[in-house]
């Protein structure tokens, strides 16, 4: 198959992007996410892709997105930020660009995109690891995406780690999420701010009184600076990002785990408590090969090559 369209379908905006076999992409559009009507985004999406086509000859339409996905990747059942309980979004497409159309979580086309041409282009069996705001997971095994019965494996950010710990989102209590995230992050940077302890005196200094101000992004730049209670948050976010990889790798047995999201940008400040972590409490660590812990190489890209690409599959 030659030139397919990935279609990366976030909370704000679209991103849709002309990728050829070897996951190059040759040209992106954008629209905003008209979050609150199915119609309008199946509209917005089926947009790019007349616009993409007035230069590219496409072949088909793959599009991650955030939710669960249908075993036969074409109805979203269920999206957190996004107006779709049951939303046959690959039939609305298709009948608006005339154009095979399959849908994908976001999560694991990026795990798709990094397997094929990214951080794990040179195994068979991989785990991504999605680090933002939450935690999402996607699982390559014998070359092959894990998709699960339903079509809804690999939500690993809702792994209970702690018995009636932090409440999730998702309702129940003590998932990874909670204590692996830039969210998590943020919630334990606001703790020791409230505490007006010493060593949160360098951070109060840089938001003043608007607590709101602190962000991931701005927890890693203040690390990277010295900061030492910076420095010490991010490593409690690696230890328990390292613990939840162990438990993984205990049933999955990857070759590799990508970690990409946002808070991955924070790189060895990061990773390096993740890997201690990840050898001390793997069972039987020194009796195996542990799992190489790599950073993302696509970056946010990798979804919509992910996506692209599995349009091509059969």
């Amino acid at each position: 198959m030659g030139l397919t369209v990935g279609v990366d379908i976030g909370g704000t905006k679209i991103a849709a992007g002309v990728v050829d076999d070897s996951g190059t992409i040759l040209a992106v559009e954008r629209e905003t996410t008209p979050a609150t009507d199915p119609d309008a985004i199946a509209d917005a999406v089926a947009a790019t892709v007349h616009r993409l086509r007035a230069d590219h000859v496409i072949e088909a339409v793959g599009i991650g997105a955030a939710g669960f996905i249908d075993a036969e990747r074409a109805t979203v059942l269920f999206a957190p930020n996004i107006s779709w309980v049951g939303e046959p979004l690959a039939e609305h497409v298709k009948t608006r660009v005339q154009l095979p159309v399959v849908v994908e979580n976001d999560a694991n086309a990026a795990a798709w995109g990094e397997f094929r041409f990214g951080a794990g282009r040179d195994v068979q069996d991989l785990l991504l690891i999605t680090v933002g705001t939450g935690i999402g997971g996607g699982i390559v095994t014998g070359g092959r995406l894990y998709r699960g019965a339903q079509g809804l494996a690999a939500e690993v950010g809702h792994m209970r780690m702690v018995a009636a710990g932090v409440r999730c989102g998702c309702g129940q209590y003590g998932c990874w999420e909670q204590y692996a995230s830039g969210r998590a992050l943020v919630r334990e940077a606001h703790d020791r701010l409230d505490s007006e302890l010493p060593e949160a005196l360098a951070l109060a200094a840089v938001v003043g009184t608007d607590r709101d101000r602190v962000t991931g992004p701005m927890i890693t730049e203040q690390a990277r600076a010295g900061d030492p209670m910076c420095i010490a948050l991010l490593v409690d976010v690696g230890r328990w990002l390292g613990e939840g990889i162990a438990s993984l790798t205990a049933v999955l047995d990857p070759a590799v785990v990508v970690i990409g999201g946002g808070v991955a940008a924070a790189g060895d400040l990061l990773l390096e408590p993740a890997r201690h972590a990840l050898v001390r409490t793997l069972p039987a660590a020194t009796h195996r090969k542990n799992p190489d812990l790599r950073l993302a190489a696509l970056g946010n890209a990798a979804g919509m090559i992910g996506a692209a690409d599995l349009a091509r599959q059969p």
